[in-house]
């Protein structure tokens, strides 16, 4: 099976809004692997792994503006090889 991994920075209004717990439960529906945390920039980075399809639904859910609540301004996404491959998706 294929795996894909890329980190991705969300800006805009996306802290204090539930942006973390909104993106681990869309990832964890889709079956996507890695993280949500909070940057000191205001920003939040996420770390999604795992099938290519899947991930691309989560990015795709990002860029449209992932929870009501959010207001997403900008999202950037890098291709990512992780030391270890995640066994969950945290929020942290």
């Amino acid at each position: 099976m294929a795996s894909a991994c890329y980190k991705i920075w969300v800006q805009g209004r996306v802290q204090g809004v539930g942006f973390r717990y909104s993106t681990q439960a869309e990832a964890s529906q889709l079956g996507v692997l890695g993280y949500a945390r909070n940057l000191d920039d205001g920003s939040v980075e996420v770390l999604a792994c795992g099938e290519p399809e899947k991930v691309d639904a989560l990015i795709a859910w990002l860029k449209a503006g992932g929870p009501r609540s959010a207001r997403v301004d900008r999202v950037l996404v890098e291709p990512h090889q992780p030391v270890e491959q995640p066994q969950r998706f945290t929020t942290g």
